[in-house]
């Protein structure tokens, strides 16, 4: 083990939590702008003016993750921002402690004998600063911290990819499929149809007709325990790209069985938009309906139409509930959906699902780095892994 000294973060790290301004959410109604503004877990708005020009970190001073630890509780803010009063806003001192040593540290770091409060959890500012944390020599600080920021810039750069990917998806499915603007359209009369004006040798089908609804019951003790499962909290908005899951040991009651190419669409409140086209198999939560298409040559149909804003705008419309509005199945199986001629489906297929496979291949990419940057994290956190020799570039310190 490392023989860094402990040091208390007050003496490393400097606070401008004296500056922070928080603004009421009439106050930033009225303020609406480019600048985020950065509350204890992250940006929740944006508004016209900025308080801070630059990279600092911030840290959760309230609320409940820092307890359950979601996200994160150190992260950057970088450029002109404005932050409300539930986060610290810190810097490294000077030739002391590295920005990115410190962030990536609080990812390992224990502090709940600081966090006080059962139903309002609290880092305040005095125990902050009594938190001890290891200082090796600045240099060795930034060699580990350039070895977890390059895993850091693969995982973004594999998102960004993805995001990419997914608006292609999107606009070959709109292109071709609403506007109907698809390879040789010009040459295609359109005939009059029950829903419109459709080309000739098309036909509308009901959803049901390409998909159906799985609801096949799993106690997550039946399975093995690392089998993955997924809740409506790993589901992000409006991306079909699954990063995230748990294990089935950790799931609780009775949960639907999913295979790898099903669409899981989070039921409760639908306008959250939750539709995600997992690249595993597993168990998922029951406010997630389960979605199987009828055929392989249906597959990237049924979920380019599952994950569109109109058919997600309509699980909004006809949900059930007022307080905690439900989509409903019965309802959305018969959405009409234009399906194309053969030919025209089987091109449409081969090349949406060349992008899905790729989606699929780099999510499961950044999973395994995020995996491999979190079983290397503490040992290099706490020396356990010696980078004295090793030869990384590192970017320039902060000014």
């Amino acid at each position: 083990m490392s023989t860094w000294p402990l040091v208390e973060l007050g003496q490393v790290i400097d606070f401008f939590d004296s500056k922070r301004v928080p603004l009421s959410s009439m106050e930033r109604s009225l303020r609406q702008g480019p600048i985020p503004y950065y509350g204890a877990s992250g940006i929740i708005d944006s508004i016209d003016d900025y308080i801070f020009d630059g990279r600092y970190v911030l840290i959760a001073e309230d609320g409940e993750n820092l307890n359950s630890r979601q996200l994160p509780i150190a992260f950057f803010a970088d450029g002109r921002f404005w932050v409300n009063n539930h986060a610290h806003i810190v810097r490294g001192k000077r030739g002391m402690l590295d920005d990115v040593f410190l962030q990536k540290w609080f990812a390992q770091a224990d502090i709940s004998g600081f966090v006080t409060g059962a139903a309002q959890p609290k880092l305040s500012q005095a125990n902050l600063r009594r938190i001890t944390i290891p200082i090796p020599p600045l240099q060795i600080q930034r060699k580990i911290a350039a070895v977890l920021s390059a895993y850091d810039d693969h995982i973004d750069n594999n998102n960004r990819r993805i995001q990419i990917l997914e608006e292609m998806a999107r606009r070959i499915y709109h292109e071709w499929l609403v506007e109907f603007r698809h390879p040789g359209y010009g040459s295609v009369p359109t005939i009059d149809s029950p829903l419109g004006r459709i080309p000739k040798g098309w036909a509308w089908k009901e959803l049901r007709e390409l998909a159906i609804e799985c609801r096949n019951g799993v106690d997550p003790h039946s399975v093995p325990p690392e089998t993955p499962y997924v809740g409506l909290e790993h589901m992000p908005e409006r991306s079909i790209a699954l990063a995230e899951w748990g294990r089935a040991v950790d799931a609780g009651s009775r949960k639907y069985e999913f295979k790898a190419g099903d669409v899981l669409f989070g039921k409760i409140r639908p306008y959250f938009h939750k539709v995600v086209v997992p690249a595993i198999s597993g168990i998922c939560s029951t406010d997630a309906i389960v979605i199987r298409n009828r055929a392989p040559e249906y597959a990237s149909l049924v979920v380019s139409v599952i994950s569109s804003d109109a058919f997600v705008q309509q699980a909004v419309q006809t949900s059930q509930g007022t307080k905690m509005p439900r989509a409903n199945w019965v309802v959305l199986e018969r959405y009409p959906v234009p399906v194309p001629t053969p030919q025209l489906l089987q091109r449409f297929q081969v090349l949406t699902d060349d992008v899905l496979r790729l989606i699929d291949r780099l999510v499961l990419s950044t999973r395994a780095l995020a995996e491999s940057r979190d079983l290397w994290l503490p040992r290099l956190i706490s020396g356990e892994i010696d980078v004295t020799d090793l030869d990384i570039a590192m970017p320039p310190a902060a000014a």
